[in-house]
């Protein structure tokens, strides 16, 4: 898992201009100069991310959708028709594997249903405090190729998170209650308790990154 986050974290240094990213997609969702918005809205997770690094999909309040104007390459055929939906998931948050000034945590789904299922892209995520409202700006996925993993019962896949650590990057922070995560194609979230302390919500090194599923846990 290592090797993986710090390709990406390469990446996102070659790009130069990378379009900022927080835990929360949603197009249109501006936070307020805290570094909090009111309403958070966790994205589905989707095939790609855009050229410019910016998300891409259909992303929405769980009960009052809102459709993105960008939209994604579609998974392959067996991915959608086979895709695992939020009732049959849980989700949780691996242990940080820390480097190089980057804090990466893998993002779990695992299938608690009696069939396979699969997922193919990135989850939506969205860090909110006590009273649910978003910390930090939105998601920026990275321009990994998504692959689609199969989920047996009891299976698992994780998506990397990363971001600066903000006592090297001097990012304001908050220290969130929970991060919400959005199954690909999916509208309803799954609430993790976030143990993982404070994250970057603004300033110049607030980004957070997202890479695509992948088979295991991440650990």
């Amino acid at each position: 898992m290592t090797n993986r986050f710090l390709g990406v974290r390469r990446a996102v240094t070659a790009a130069g201009s990378v379009a900022l990213l927080g835990l929360v997609a949603g197009c249109g969702n501006g936070g307020s100069s805290d570094g909090t918005s009111s309403a958070p809205r966790t994205e589905s997770g989707t095939a790609t991310s855009s050229a410019t690094g910016a998300p891409t999909g259909t992303s929405g309040v769980p009960t009052d959708p809102v459709s993105n104007s960008l939209t994604p390459s579609a998974p392959p055929v067996s991915a959608s028709a086979t895709r695992c939906h939020t009732s049959e998931l849980s989700a949780s948050v691996g242990r940080n594997n820390p480097g190089a000034g980057q804090e990466n945590f893998p993002v779990v789904l695992t299938n608690e249903s009696h069939r396979t299922c699969t997922l193919y892209g990135y989850p939506g995520t969205a860090f909110v405090d006590a009273s649910g409202k978003q910390l930090g700006p939105d998601p920026e996925r990275s321009a990994g190729k998504p692959e689609t993993v199969k989920l047996p019962p009891g299976g698992s896949a994780w998506a990397g998170l990363s971001f600066s650590n903000p006592e090297i990057s001097e990012a304001a922070t908050a220290t969130p209650a929970a991060l919400l995560v959005t199954p690909p194609d999916e509208e309803d979230p799954l609430k993790v308790t976030w143990k993982g302390g404070a994250v970057p919500v603004s300033g110049d090194e607030s980004s957070v990154r997202l890479i695509p599923f992948s088979p295991g846990t991440g650990a």
